[in-house]
């Protein structure tokens, strides 16, 4: 199967692990526990210089809505500009109106400032009012790429409208399923949508190797959230998860 594995990163570990890993790009992000968001200048230098493969950066400036100010949309415009000057690969951006469209003025103008970078819309698309609009609207934007879990939490549970997007969607864009995507489903999923780019993070957990651990305290997230643990990408499942969609 001619495929392109995309692994999403909250960490140079990560992102080195990845390209071991035999990922053909990342998507490096900070707060995944948020969905993602921008990570800082000096993650993206670091990722840029100790990375051959591709590697793309969300820009998306705090978590919650995908409805954002003019200071907001100006830092997403001074981010991308920040990559532009790094020599990164590509960006991945959503921006929607209050009704619940894609603005695709916004995102455009995004795009315009973006290039040669390559664009990938993200899940931000699983928000908006109408899934077919709101393809017609993404393309309309100039993106090369949409992330999508089909309208639904997990890409799994949107293989239906996932299958009918790369259809529609055609030669116009690359449709990639995202969220959820795991070794149990990858299969199912490609064979199903007949995509032919994944998104996932393809993590585990990893312990602290702090000998001291201070109990019942914890620094964010939620109570009861462990300080001494973390979820890092783990090169075995991403050379498991290749190794199945090269037999496809």
């Amino acid at each position: 199967m001619d495929f392109k594995l995309e692994i999403c990163v909250d960490s140079i570990e990560s992102a080195l692990n990845a390209q071991t890993a035999g990922a053909h790009r990342v998507e490096l992000c900070n707060n995944l526990f948020e969905g993602g968001t921008t990570p800082s200048m000096g993650t993206i230098s670091s990722a840029r210089n100790n990375l051959t493969i591709g590697l793309h950066v969300l820009i998306r400036p705090r978590g919650g809505d995908f409805l954002y100010t003019d200071v907001e949309y100006d830092i997403m415009r001074r981010d991308i500009d920040f990559c532009g000057e790094l020599g990164v690969d590509g960006i991945v951006i959503g921006i929607l109106e209050k009704s619940g469209n894609i603005d695709v003025e916004k995102t455009a103008k995004l795009i315009e400032s973006a290039r040669p970078m390559s664009v990938t819309f993200h899940r931000a698309y699983d928000m908006c009012n109408d899934p077919k609009k709101g393809l017609e609207a993404v393309i309309a934007s100039g993106a090369n790429r949409l992330l999508t879990s089909g309208q639904k939490n997990r890409a799994e549970e949107g293989i239906e409208l996932i299958s009918k997007l790369i259809e529609k969607g055609g030669e116009r864009i690359i449709i990639m399923p995202g969220s959820g995507i795991s070794l149990s489903n990858i299969e199912l999923i490609a064979r199903t949508t007949g995509a032919r780019e994944f998104h996932l993070t393809g993590r585990n957990v990893l312990e602290s190797e702090m000998m001291f651990q201070k109990p019942n305290i914890s620094m964010g997230g939620y109570s009861g959230m462990s300080e001494y643990s973390r979820k890092v990408a783990d090169p075995d499942m991403i050379r498991s998860i290749i190794k199945i969609l090269e037999d496809i």
